[in-house]
């Protein structure tokens, strides 16, 4: 293995992972290797973070220590299968592909290889993901630091049994869509009393991002800001009074719990 690390799938998760990486100079580009099939891909990224490219699964995964298995599930035993002779108790695979747990990968391989399962979300993409990892049968503690170590140059990064990874799913794995949908209602309520679309897109933009700014920078629940806001009479609580009685926060709980139930339902379509 003259390489460290070897990420499997060039689309918009495999380049996140090596802008993460070599921004934080984790690993140099020349310790890198990415196997991609699109040759535009490959010469993406390439040119743009001077690691090493393929398009044999096999030989990047000869050639390095950890390997990250970042391609679309319906892809992802395909992508696999080429691999199974080369990878040996000796790599480290890390697996971010929803719904594939960690016993059908090493049911799969039928060797006693370390797996980390990870469930992160699309802020990734601007290394602001929020990932959640989980041990397979075979990793042990230096595995999981390997690979909680590679996520922490893209947001947080928390361990968790794999059993939990659904309701990940359901939570912060979804919940960019939630968060965008609510954005979206806000910035039309801004047209519609009178603001430009644009500045009501600036507008709400700033606020969510200050808002849970204040959450993590003061420490305080959300609750207590929520009150520090709303005054007695007030134009906030006339609409909190609103929201609270079109059943909002029921809505979200039940929006959770229902992502939680789909995502049991297709891990069970999988066994």
């Amino acid at each position: 293995m003259d390489l460290q690390l070897a990420i499997i799938g060039g689309g918009s998760i495999g380049e996140a992972l090596v802008a993460g990486v070599t921004r934080s100079k984790q690993y140099p580009p020349n310790k890198i290797i990415v196997s991609e099939p699109l040759k535009t891909r490959r010469e993406h990224l390439l040119e743009q973070f001077s690691v090493n490219v393929t398009a044999d699964n096999s030989l990047a995964v000869q050639r390095a220590e950890i390997v990250v298995m970042a391609v679309k599930p319906q892809f992802y035993f395909s992508s696999l299968s080429p691999m199974v002779e080369s990878l040996t108790e000796e790599h480290l695979l890390i697996s971010v592909a929803a719904g594939i747990g960690t016993g059908e990968i090493e049911g799969f391989l039928k060797k006693e290889i370390p797996i980390i399962r990870v469930m992160t979300n699309t802020p990734l993409l601007i290394g602001q993901g929020a990932t959640v990892l989980a041990r397979g049968k075979y990793a042990v503690d230096k595995h999981l630091a390997k690979a909680k170590k590679l996520f922490l140059d893209l947001g947080l990064a928390i361990e968790l049994a794999e059993n939990d990874l659904n309701a990940v799913t359901a939570l912060s794995g979804s919940g960019p869509a939630y968060l965008y949908l609510i954005l979206e209602a806000l910035i039309e309520a801004g047209v519609r009393i009178g603001l430009t679309r644009e500045l009501s897109r600036q507008l709400m933009l700033q606020t969510m991002l200050g808002s849970a700014k204040m959450i993590l920078e003061t420490g305080k629940h959300p609750a207590e800001l929520k009150e520090s806001v709303t005054s007695p009479g007030g134009t906030t609580a006339a609409a909190l009074e609103h929201l609270e009685a079109k059943g909002i926060r029921g809505a979200l709980i039940q929006a959770v719990v229902k992502a939680y139930e789909r995502a049991e339902e297709l891990s069970l379509m999988r066994e």
